[in-house]
């Protein structure tokens, strides 16, 4: 660990982008600020540790439980038939004629 003396106003960079600064001291408190980009996450110890024991727990949970979620998140079964495939037709002149391959095209040239 390393351990530094700083007196108010003073501070510490850590890397290129943190830097901690001493705000205030009073008897046995110390105030600091911490500049640092948003992405950077910052915790009190006592909250990291709470996060790390929930994460423990969640990571460790009841098989039993895990089971229905999945089913919760599984698609319905479904005894309807699956509808089939359709293929695509070509649509003959409603009077009988042959559909012409060339119709709707434009001349070239």
């Amino acid at each position: 660990m390393l351990t530094l003396t700083r007196k108010i106003g003073e501070s510490i960079r850590i890397g290129d982008e943190i830097q901690i600064v001493v705000k205030e001291i009073r008897k046995n408190q110390v105030r600091i600020g911490i500049i640092a980009p948003r992405e950077i996450k910052i915790y009190r110890e006592e909250v990291y540790q709470n996060i790390v024991a929930e994460n423990r727990e969640a990571a460790m949970a009841n098989p039993e439980a895990l089971d229905v979620v999945v089913s919760d998140l599984a698609p319905p079964d479904s005894d309807a038939p699956e509808e089939p495939e359709r293929t695509p037709t070509t649509t003959r002149p409603s009077n009988g004629d042959q559909p012409h391959p060339d119709k709707g095209k434009k001349p070239r040239g």
